[in-house]
């Protein structure tokens, strides 16, 4: 009785002990980097005004605020001129600026998940439940991205609803290699052969101990998987199978690429810049965040 005690005792210390000190080490990590912090901020800004967004309290980006094709002036309306309605380009770029997060968010919650869950259970039990996964992961990585995405939103049909199915359904590919080598290499480690000692199920093991210790992967992905839902439903929209009211970032570069010849450039340059800052800003997270949670390294 008393081995199992201490047994129990000493398994729970190493897997506190390994979280307290990722977690601590991370931050101090983000800390040093001053740079880091302000994309930080630059996220929560997006964030913040997708919120406002579905709280309906940005401005309605199908009124008129002036003449067809304005050029930028200091109206807070007119700062990035107008379009060929005269509707304002930065209410536009609000509103698809909430479109772009509503999809980077819902993508993630389709994809990490399914990554955890077919990582974990084929790195842990291997042998045929193994070589299925990785022949289904397989087969999804063979075909080009794009196309796929393509297919199953052609499938689907237009709109938000079909872009985050498609993009959740081929994004949680790379999550699952990793989760399923890290998994592979606990599983055989002093903790978990502890646990097992003590009766713990193969679940119990899976999800209560081995995933904890590995879940800072997902954190990292989160991240690189926003920013490719952002890109892509761009891509997408530009193709015309993805979202079709205008509410987008995507609609907009397909509409501002045709009025370039006619030298009207504020309608692109604004939802340009828009969506380089977001991007370049998730490039910084993510890579601060794999550093930062990144066990290897020594501080």
């Amino acid at each position: 009785m008393e081995k199992v005690e201490a047994i129990q005792v000493i398994v729970q210390g190493q897997e506190q002990q390994e979280s307290e000190s990722l977690g601590r080490r991370a931050l101090k990590r983000l800390k040093r980097k001053k740079f880091v912090l302000v994309c930080f901020g630059v996220v929560f800004l997006y964030v913040l005004i997708a919120l406002l967004g579905f709280l309906q309290l940005l401005p309605d980006f199908q009124e008129r605020v002036g003449t067809s094709y304005e050029a930028p002036s200091w109206e807070i309306a007119k700062i990035l001129g107008t379009d060929i309605f005269g509707r304002s380009i930065l209410y536009k770029i609000l509103v698809g600026t909430k479109t772009a997060m509503m999809i980077g968010f819902l993508v993630t919650l389709i994809s990490i998940p399914i990554g955890l869950f077919f990582g974990s259970v084929a790195g842990y039990y291997g042998g045929k439940i193994d070589s299925i996964v990785m022949w289904f992961y397989t087969v999804l990585s063979s075909i080009p991205s794009i196309l796929l995405l393509i297919g199953i939103s052609y499938a689907l049909g237009k709109g938000l609803t079909s872009i985050c199915i498609a993009m959740g359904a081929v994004g949680w590919v790379g999550l699952c290699r990793l989760i399923r080598g890290e998994v592979m290499k606990h599983k055989n480690l002093e903790y978990v052969l502890a646990v097992r000692l003590l009766g713990a199920g193969n679940l119990r093991i899976m999800f209560r101990h081995i995933l904890p210790n590995v879940f800072h992967l997902a954190i990292i992905s989160a991240s690189l998987s926003m920013l490719g839902a952002i890109k892509a439903e761009v891509i997408l929209t530009y193709l015309g199978v993805g979202i079709q009211n205008g509410a987008s970032w995507g609609a907009m570069v397909a509409d501002a690429s045709g009025e370039l010849i006619n030298g009207i450039w504020w309608p692109l340059l604004g939802v340009t810049v828009t969506m380089f800052v977001i991007l370049y800003a998730l490039n910084v997270v993510g890579d601060a965040l794999r550093d930062a949670l990144d066990p290897k390294l020594v501080d």
